[in-house]
Formats: structure tokens, sequence, C-alpha cells
């Protein structure tokens, strides 16, 4: 057995008056996790698929200086295997089940509702229109042209609680364009594409008012242009990815419970791009991906939705300082500039300022604003809200957040 770690959950907890690491895994495969003293977390980093149980104790011994017993990392292999931690046959008979249910299911449920949002849907009309509510009369405007200009739109994807005033801003801007759509294409970010990927899903979307109905003609074809075991490879990450939901809730929303057709496209990270210093549209297959989703909905009414947030700063987010008056001022300047380049519909220009800064405010927005504005083709927009949103007890770790509207 040569252990690798799979997507995990980590969180610092004591644990018999020592502190520890709470390990769980993220594709909802299991409610249980392995509690790892926290002298045993560099071993953790030696999970890597290259090194078998007697490796992993001489290279553990290399680092730290501690000799472990065989025993005690075979009683935490087994639990960790156990918990779903690691790749091996059982992770992927339990991954297969699950893949198999989520297909199965008559739509994929929402996964937020009852939590960021109520799930009644009579409650969540009444919350919605209470955080639009001091923005109506500003921002929607009369003109009946304006929804056949409006293309696209960036959303924020932090939870409402936070978020609810550049969310009012923004879809009460769209409101046109979301009324009259026939089609919406959301682009999400995927929080567990650790690749530069997309991955579509053939499940409609639900929202307290029902279900979005997803295309899956149009699904098929993107599959196929992307390759079909790539493109769904990680299909079960819609079942717990809130980025989609949470811009789909604010669709449904503004077009009164009405249903249409839905394109959800999660977008995974660019970080091994930025390593390597390729552009996303050298990879073929996602440039024809782009391409064949272009064609099959040209006679659509579309409305295409980047749902992604900005910066994640501070140390929550492992920066060694937090930001008070003076680094938010910088923060949004820095904002500032990469919205300009979104603005101006500059995908290239974007994905280039994302790699001359390494991406050191960990944008998690970045992958679906570029295949977005890739898919628009140039259009332009202008910025409608921006926030700064606390992301711990002290206030000094950052979310910001934007919305835009293209046309």
């Amino acid at each position: 057995m040569h252990p690798k770690l799979l997507p995990l959950e980590v969180q610092v907890v004591q644990h018999n008056g020592q502190a520890a690491l709470l390990l769980k895994e993220k594709m909802g495969l299991s409610d249980h996790g392995v509690i790892v003293p926290q002298v045993l977390a560099p071993l953790l980093s030696l999970f890597d698929g290259n090194r078998d149980p007697d490796g992993l104790r001489s290279a553990f011994m290399l680092r730290t200086g501690i000799a472990l017993p065989p025993s005690i990392v075979e009683s935490l292999l087994n639990e960790m295997d156990a918990a779903y931690l690691l790749e091996s046959p059982r992770s992927q008979a339990a991954l297969a089940h699950a893949v198999q249910e989520y297909r199965a299911a008559p739509c994929r449920p929402t996964a937020l509702a009852g939590g960021c949002y109520p799930k009644d849907p009579d409650e969540l009309r009444q919350t919605l229109d209470g955080y639009c509510h001091p923005y109506r009369d500003a921002v929607i405007a009369p003109d009946p042209a304006q929804a056949s200009r409006i293309r696209g739109v960036l959303s924020p994807h932090i939870d409402y609680a936070r978020g609810h005033a550049t969310y009012a801003q923004t879809w009460l801007s769209a409101a046109p364009a979301a009324r009259s759509a026939e089609l919406a294409i959301i682009f999400g970010t995927d929080h567990l594409g650790s690749e530069p990927t997309l991955t579509p899903t053939l499940q409609s979307y639900a929202t307290p008012w029902g279900t979005l109905p997803t295309d899956q003609e149009i699904v098929k074809a993107v599959a196929t242009a992307l390759g079909e075991d790539a493109a769904l490879a990680d299909e079960l990450h819609h079942l717990r990815e809130h980025s989609i939901e949470l811009a789909a809730v604010w669709l449904h929303y503004l077009r009164e419970g009405r249903p249409l057709t839905l394109l959800p496209m999660l977008c995974g990270s660019f970080g091994p791009l930025l390593a390597s210093g390729r552009a996303p549209l050298e990879d073929e297959r996602l440039a024809a991906g782009i391409e064949v989703l272009r064609q099959a909905t040209a006679g659509w009414r579309t409305l295409v939705v980047a749902a992604g947030d900005l910066s994640h700063v501070g140390p929550a987010f492992g920066d060694s300082y937090p930001f008070g008056l003076s680094e938010r001022a910088g923060l949004a300047a820095e904002d500032a500039r990469l919205l300009e380049l979104v603005a101006r519909g500059d995908a290239q220009g974007l994905f280039a300022a994302t790699v001359s800064s390494e991406d050191r405010r960990r944008v998690c927005g970045i992958p679906p604003i570029f295949w977005a504005l890739q898919l628009l083709g140039g259009c332009r927009g202008a910025s409608l809200g921006y926030a700064q949103c606390p992301a711990d007890a002290n206030g000094g770790s950052i979310v910001s957040i934007a919305g835009v509207l293209w046309e």
C-alpha cells in the first residue's frame, strides 16, 4: 500500500487536552472523521502515493527525529481508509456508488437550503425581497431594450448573510435579462477541483421554487468535446459545491419561480497552470469544449453567469498578518485593477495578471470568470458593487466580492 490522500477538510481541535487535527473527506462519502495528534501532522504530508508504510516511517524519522512503531502507522492507515480519506479500492467503490446515486436522483438537491438561506419558498422570497429593498428603486431601469443588451453577470458565491448587498445590486441590475432568458450558463468555482477542468453535469438543479432543467443534449455535446471520462470524472463535485447553487437561487427568484434551461459548469483550479506558465486555452480539449458550448447555444437567448468571489486574505488563509485599514485600502486598489480587466472582457489579461501576481490574493473566482469571458467573446461591462467581507472573528481576514454586468 502506497497511501495517497483524497481532498480533506482539516480542523484544529483539542483532544484529551492536546492539540490535534480532525480530518474529514470532502465528497460526503462518510460522516466520520479521524483525529490525528499534532505531532503526527508531518506524516500526513508524506501521504503522496510514493511511499509504503516503511518508507513513511523512514521519511518521518528524517524530518522529525521521531521513530514511529509500525503499529502506529498501520493503525492510522486503517482508520483513514475506513473514513475514505485515502485513495484505495474501498474509497473508489464508495465514490462509484455515490456517483450512481447522484445520477439516479430526480435532480441535484439543494445543499444549502435551511442553512445559508430559508428552505421554505415563501420565506426565501421574503428574505431576498428584504435584501433587495434598499436598492430596488435605484437599480432597476425601465428601459425595455436592456434585456437584449445584457449578456453576462459576475455574481458572488459567498454566503448571503455576508454578501447580500452585492448580490442584490448585481441581480437587480441583471433582472431584465434574467426574466427574458431562455438559457443560463453558470460557471462556478469548483472548490474541490485541483486541476484546470470544466465539469458539467447531466443533473438538473433544484431550488426551493422547483427545478431548473439541464439541457442534457448540450451537456453531452460539450462532454464529448472535453472527453467524456475527463468531463464527468468530477461530476459528483456538483452535489456539495455551493457556487452554482447560490447564483441559481437568485436567478430563479428574479424569474418569480418560472424555470429556465440551465447549463451548470464547475471550473477547476488554475493552480497547475500558474506554476507551469501555460495558458488555459493551450489545453485543446478545454478550448474545444468552450467552442462547442458557444455553437450549441448560439440560437438561445442566453445569460452567462460567473459565480466567483475575489480575494481571500489574512491569517485565516495563510497570511502572517491581519488586514487593517491600510491593508484593506491596498486590497481594494488591487481588486479594482482586476475588476477593470474583467469589465473590459479581457480574459487573457485577467489570466496574465493572475500569473504575474502569483495569485497571492487567492482569487478563487478566476477560473469561472475566465471561462465566462471566453464564451462571451469580448463583451464590455461595469462593476456594480464591491464589498470586503469578514472571514474570521477578529476581522483581520477578508473575502472580497464584486458584481459585474456585461453587455
